[in-house]
């Protein structure tokens, strides 16, 4: 995928489809229709004018619900979207169904240039992962920073865990899960995601439960929901496969953006391993890990992610005031998380 295949494109607002959708106190829906798909951009107002953009992408299966925990703890620090990739949330499918890694990237590319919003602090995770490597190696003139919970990244030993999740990408599949679980209700599938996301789900409050529950309910009863997943889980895998400058290690190599790792110990769906292959890979990195941290970090550890961020943007110049990260109540607690380091720059 090169620049020269994703030009910038008039982005037009139309009415939301909030439907049953969730939105957290302070953030705000709108969609975004470009030619071809439309986006639901979840966002918080900035605190103030002139602050940097920062774009969150969620992984498979997820939404840009995802980030609601860590947006506002970054209020002040930068003006903060999340998106809805095609299929996912409360954007509709795209128009060529698309749901290749490429195709995820060229839509958040399209829309960073139609909205002017780059360079961004682009932060992904999972699947996301895997989206945002791409954006920052083949448009770098659109990342500021990139941080990546969890990065879908290509493994040789995928974890047993894993393995259910890369099934989807079989064709009939998808079909034939949705048949033996007809009768699954929502709570179930909802407890058997959070076991395998999270490192410690009892840390779920019953609030969190509930709005994952109803999200669930929500988003079962759209007809394209099995399509969009077994499609990505496709993508995933087709994205794993593929060589030369395509391949995602070559291109996490090829990003210049300072960049913030996260991996978690306990995680199931991306191996703890590679955390270290990942210091390695890209050029401007520091690593942090999250020894109790499942898959979604940003989600089980909101806080330790944000002053991860804060860092990140202070050490890097990003930031007005440094000083303001340096406070006894932003320190990262050591007894819960593994160190912080910088590698290969």
């Amino acid at each position: 995928m090169s620049s020269t295949e994703l030009p910038s494109v008039l982005a037009t607002s139309v009415a939301p489809k909030v439907g049953a959708v969730r939105v957290a106190a302070g953030e705000r829906l709108r969609s975004v229709g470009m030619p071809g798909i439309t986006l639901t951009i979840r966002s918080r107002p900035p605190a103030r004018e002139g602050l940097p953009s920062a774009l969150y992408v969620h992984g498979l299966g997820g939404s840009s619900q995802n980030w609601s925990a860590l947006m506002p703890l970054l209020d002040g620090l930068v003006d903060s979207e999340s998106v809805d990739l095609p299929g996912f949330g409360d954007s509709p499918p795209p128009d060529d169904g698309d749901y290749s890694v490429t195709g995820h990237a060229r839509a958040v590319i399209r829309y960073l240039d139609s909205a002017d919003r780059g360079p961004v602090h682009l932060i992904g995770n999972s699947m996301g992962g895997a989206v945002t490597t791409r954006v920052a190696a083949v448009r770098p003139d659109l990342v500021r920073t990139l941080t990546l919970v969890s990065p879908a990244l290509p493994e040789v030993l995928v974890q047993r865990s894993a393995v259910p999740t890369a099934l989807l990408a079989l064709p009939g599949v998808a079909g034939a899960f949705t048949r033996f679980t007809k009768d699954w209700s929502a709570e179930q599938r909802v407890r058997g995601v959070m076991a395998l996301c999270y490192g410690d789900p009892t840390i779920v409050t019953p609030e969190a439960f509930r709005n994952a529950v109803e999200e669930m309910e929500r988003r079962l009863a759209l007809p394209y929901f099995w399509d969009a997943m077994a499609r990505s889980a496709r993508g995933i895998v087709n994205a794993y496969t593929l060589g030369g400058q395509h391949r995602l290690w070559r291109q996490a190599e090829r990003v210049l953006a300072p960049t913030l790792l996260i991996y978690g110990g306990r995680d199931q769906l991306v191996s703890f391993r590679m955390a270290q292959r990942a210091a390695r890979a890209f050029r401007d990195s520091r690593l942090l890990t999250l020894p109790d941290a499942g898959h979604v970090a940003m989600m089980e550890y909101p806080e330790t992610v944000a002053t991860a961020m804060r860092e990140l943007l202070a050490d890097t110049g990003e930031l007005a005031d440094a000083d303001a990260t340096k406070t006894d109540a932003t320190k990262t607690d050591s007894t819960k998380t593994g160190t912080t380091k910088s590698a290969g720059s």
